[in-house]
């Protein structure tokens, strides 16, 4: 199973994900602002959207908002944006 390790938001609503299984990629929350819905309007102001962290390996925010890793891992592997670090 796929865990995030590490988190670094940015200001333009981007998070650098760093996953278990030494992949890293920049994942943009965008088509989740647009979205406009309860859960993921808070994600439109920047103090809050940096207030993301790990929860059980999912990336999350204080309104109970998370994607799983799994799923962010998928969809950035299926897009080719997934960097593969050397062993």
């Amino acid at each position: 199973m796929i865990k995030l390790i590490h988190i670094e938001p940015r200001t333009d609503a981007t998070v650098r994900l760093s996953f278990s299984d030494a992949t890293t990629a920049r994942w943009s929350a965008a088509d989740y602002i647009t979205r406009d819905t309860v859960m993921t309007r808070p994600l439109a102001d920047p103090a809050f959207f940096a207030r993301a962290f790990i929860e059980s390996g999912a990336l999350a925010w204080p309104n109970g908002f998370e994607l799983s890793a799994d799923a962010l891992h998928r969809r950035l592997d299926a897009a080719g944006e997934l960097v593969r670090t050397a062993a």
